[in-house]
């Protein structure tokens, strides 16, 4: 699932198609007092991983824009009924292994309050329509089964790759089958294929259960090199409510332009927007991306995943040991499924969580909350009875509907040969791309997104220092025959230019007429 494939990006296709008046605007980007080194378009942990890591290396004049009025990105907290709750990313997954997860360190470090979860049981607290609890045999052997199905499926996908034809398993049709094919794939597809971060940093998850909130690590990182105070963000350089729409590139430079009808211009972009904004038409690109760029942005998969918060006066779920997850069997799949009581997190707090996903999530988020509010409680009162309390409250996040994020995380298929991800973390010219999606080994995760954010700036920062070398190298090439032009003077034309520094001399020799225009300009 994540074998290596090094890939130069030099090689990929680059064609510019520039008007003059196109060019006469970079030419004078360098000196712009309104110009810097890089903009970084998104505030979440991408973007402020890239940006601490330009700052680390000496490059302080940058922008960050963010479309929010928070940084974050898809890790936001929200106050539900008292607590802080996750609506995004709420887990550090792949603890506990050879390597230790990036993230799992920044909590440690931040004191950050977290709870282990265990999904192993879950399987055996399944429950029917009519309230009853399958059997644990009938749970671990349908468990079994797809498994096994799942295994087979995924060795006919590489059969028919290789060109045989080898007949699919069949689907599950039963609601316990359906439940837990949903589990399985939704949840725990660790156990059909590897996934690089059990394999790398280990098969633990640690719920975040702190007032802070996940992003507190965000700012933390935010303080090495921004400025800070009393756990604000005060430094002029990170622009909120900033709306990007329009981002010109050339060979010389970037111009952003933002709902609002500002202008910021830079030498380089990094884009950290989420692969379901690069799906939509929120920002323009002129000139437009290459289509090998576009083809492999549409080919990946958007994963929406919904956790909707129910308050209720007092339990009636079962709690202790093993009993923090639960699932319900309906014969439709991905139907309020997936339920997590919040004890263990936030005792007293008297809060479920059920997660939703893809076509159920775009479907809830379409209705009322009270709608769904009330499928949620025919649901619960299925399962422990119609006697129950009401939920005082819910919590219903829309991250399909959210032009500035548009789905949860990106979702490759198992079986891939990873060209997809590199063409889509292939910089175009100016423009560096950056995120979760550019992940090839760990897509989907928060430690994803910050070490992609990380590698982008890193292989930014070669560009640039590459630049610098082919400046440098470029203008001695160009020097040397006119230092030796200069040479030659006689002493009434170098007292007629006393003042003349050599760095001068291309463009006078230019305006005498003396060479053409691209040997003029270093």
């Amino acid at each position: 699932m994540s074998r290596q494939q090094n890939t130069n990006t030099h090689n990929y296709p680059h064609t510019h198609t520039q008007s003059h008046s196109s060019l006469s605007l970079p030419l004078l980007l360098m000196d712009s007092p309104s110009s810097s080194s890089v903009i970084i378009i998104g505030a979440g942990v991408s973007g402020i991983s890239a940006g601490k890591v330009l700052a680390e290396n000496g490059i302080e004049d940058m922008i960050i824009l963010e479309a929010s009025d928070r940084i974050g990105g898809r890790i936001r907290k929200e106050n539900f009924a008292g607590v802080s709750v996750e609506l995004g990313a709420g887990w550090i997954a792949g603890v506990g292994g050879k390597e230790s997860n990036p993230v799992w360190e920044l909590a440690c470090q931040s004191g950050l309050r977290t709870c282990f979860s265990d999904y192993s049981n879950a399987r055996y607290n399944i429950y029917d329509r009519s309230g009853k609890i399958f059997p644990s045999g009938v749970a671990a052997d349908s468990y079994k089964k797809a498994v096994d199905s799942a295994i087979e499926k995924l060795r006919s996908l590489e059969a028919n790759l290789d060109g045989e034809v080898i007949e699919q398993p069949c689907s599950p049709k039963t609601p316990i089958e359906l439940a837990i094919d949903f589990i399985l794939h939704d949840f725990e597809m660790a156990e059909v294929e590897p996934i690089s971060t059990y394999v790398e940093f280990g098969e633990r998850e640690f719920l975040v259960a702190d007032d802070r909130g996940y992003e507190h690590l965000l700012y933390k990182m935010a303080e090495n090199f921004l400025f800070t105070s009393e756990g604000k963000i005060l430094d002029n350089r990170l622009k909120l409510n900033k709306v990007v729409r329009d981002l010109q590139h050339s060979r010389n430079g970037v111009v952003v332009k933002t709902e609002d009808g500002c202008v910021y211009e830079a030498n380089y972009v990094i884009l950290s927007a989420s692969i379901g904004v690069l799906q939509s038409d929120l920002i323009s690109f002129r000139p437009p991306l290459p289509r090998w760029k576009t083809e492999a942005i549409e080919k990946c998969d958007v994963m929406i995943y919904t956790k909707i918060f129910l308050k209720f006066p007092y339990k009636f779920w079962p709690c202790g040991p093993g009993k923090e997850f639960f699932i319900y069997a309906h014969e439709r799949r991905g139907y309020y499924t997936f339920w997590q009581h919040m004890e263990n997190a936030y005792p007293g707090s008297n809060i479920l969580v059920v997660t939703l996903t893809n076509g159920e999530s775009k479907r809830v988020e379409a209705q009322s909350d009270e709608e769904t509010l009330e499928e949620a409680m025919g649901v619960l009162r299925d399962m422990f009875g119609p006697n129950i309390p009401n939920a005082t409250d819910v919590l219903v996040p829309r991250w399909w509907n959210n032009r500035f994020q548009r789905g949860s995380y990106s979702n490759y298929p198992i079986i891939s040969d990873n060209q997809d991800v590199h063409y889509i973390k292939a910089p175009v010219g100016r423009i560096f791309f950056t995120g979760e999606h550019t992940s090839e080994r760990f897509s989907g995760y928060v430690h994803g997104g910050y070490l992609a954010g990380i590698d982008t700036s890193k292989s930014l920062l070669e560009e640039m220092r590459k630049q610098k070398e082919r400046k440098s190298e470029s203008q001695a090439f160009l020097l040397e025959p006119l230092l030796a032009l200069t040479g030659s003077l006689t002493l009434t034309q170098t007292e007629a230019v006393p003042s003349l520094h050599k760095c001068d001399i291309p463009t006078q020799l230019y305006l005498g007429g003396k060479v053409g225009l691209q040997e003029a300009i270093l």
